[in-house]
């Protein structure tokens, strides 16, 4: 699959859970960190959000977004990475530090509950996610070169300019 149908249905999928009411969101935050198998409640409503042309082993991770989705608001560009440290203070750098590392070491079964419970602290803190750029990290997530994980610590880790307003 070439990268443009990837990233139109991505933006597609996320413009479908952005038009979602209250009771639809509501619907798929119930079932954050559950699997579709899990969550047989929710199933009518995602495969309406899903667009043509998603194939079948990308539909949990596509499912794990859209339950992800109500949990916090949206950002504009970064990786998970670059939300994580807008969130990071002196007050919660130590154990933000674990937690991160943590997460970076996910497995598949591991990610969908370490990821709902950093987005759920990113919401704390009024930080919002770059979605489709979630969505498009997370399908890279198993990747053998972890370059998605490497990006992501990058994003967190490496130190900041100051001066630098761009960062």
């Amino acid at each position: 699959m070439t990268t443009e149908p990837r990233t139109a249905r991505i933006e597609a999928f996320c413009g479908r859970l952005q038009a979602l009411d209250a009771g639809e969101r509501a619907r798929l935050k119930r079932c954050a960190g559950r699997s579709l198998a899990e969550s047989p409640e929710t199933l009518g409503l995602f495969y309406r959000l899903l667009p043509p042309g998603i194939p079948e082993r990308d539909e949990e991770t596509y499912f794990l977004v859209a339950t992800l989705y109500p949990l916090a608001g949206a950002a504009d560009a970064g990786s998970f990475g670059a939300s994580l440290s807008r969130a990071r203070n002196p007050q919660n750098e130590r154990g933000l530090d674990r937690r991160v590392e943590t997460l970076l070491d996910s497995d598949e079964a591991q990610l969908p509950v370490r990821l709902r419970r950093a987005i759920h602290f990113l919401q704390s803190q009024a930080v919002g996610v770059d979605w489709p750029r979630l969505l498009r990290d997370l399908l890279l997530w198993t990747h053998p070169d972890r370059f998605v994980q490497k990006a992501w610590a990058r994003a967190y880790f490496a130190p900041r300019d100051v001066e630098d307003p761009a960062q």
